[in-house]
């Protein structure tokens, strides 16, 4: 049996994929679900999260096979946690999020308004937390208890972050796509193009933490398929 390694997005906690790790978890399945906060808060940050995401899998005493799921900002990240490993890693799951860009930055892949617009928030060399991106609040949706946990989570990350070039890894195992908002539908239909099991739910980018039971019948729906 695989386990599945959960991933959050850097710019937020683990709390923003607990209720995704415990619902698998009560189906059945092994989950870890890694801790990465404490790696985003200085530079080189890509390199901060590989290491301190292969020490995590080292300590948890997991073994292989693996299927690495990431969520957001995790998700182009995924080839080169896979390469940090020596344990055997069945597939990637990108969960609403872009895919691999190698050599590319954060800001060489998004909207250069939003560019513009979260550069010109950063304050001694950091960003404001993610909530604080956007003029509605994007954990409005979350349940209050669990969203105030998030809240906290959420580190400022630095501004170098965005400019760093991801890490030139080659992936060629099996791959899936689990989308949850429409902003990642073109990456989603570019999975399907490369032959990826897809599956879609009608949500929201924090469907994890406030639609468990939906997601994590998407995820094992991909998984089995990889």
């Amino acid at each position: 049996m695989v386990t599945v390694v959960l991933m959050h997005s850097p710019f937020l906690g683990p709390s923003s994929m607990r209720p995704l790790a415990d619902e698998l978890a009560s189906d059945g399945l092994a989950v870890l679900l890694v801790d990465l906060q404490m790696t985003v808060n200085e530079a080189p940050v890509h390199q901060r999260l590989i290491g301190a995401f292969a020490d995590a899998l080292e300590d948890a005493g997991v073994g292989g096979p693996l299927v690495l799921v990431g969520h957001s900002g995790a998700g182009p990240l995924l080839p080169g946690f896979a390469d940090a490993l020596e344990l055997d890693v069945a597939g990637l799951v990108f969960l609403d999020s872009d895919l691999p860009t190698p050599g590319k930055a954060w800001r060489d892949t998004v909207d250069p308004v939003l560019v513009r617009q979260v550069k010109g928030s950063v304050r001694d060399g950091r960003l404001p937390r993610w909530d604080r991106w956007f003029s509605e609040d994007p954990l409005r949706l979350v349940p209050a208890e669990l969203r105030e946990e998030m809240r906290d989570e959420a580190p400022e990350v630095p501004w170098e972050f965005l400019k760093e070039q991801r890490p030139v890894v080659e992936w060629s195992g099996a791959c899936g796509y689990v989308l949850l908002s429409a902003v990642y539908e073109e990456a989603a239909a570019k999975a399907e193009e490369l032959g990826w099991p897809v599956e879609r739910v009608e949500s929201h980018h924090l469907a994890a933490a406030t639609s468990p039971s939906a997601v994590a019948a998407a995820l094992k729906s991909v998984i089995s398929r990889l």
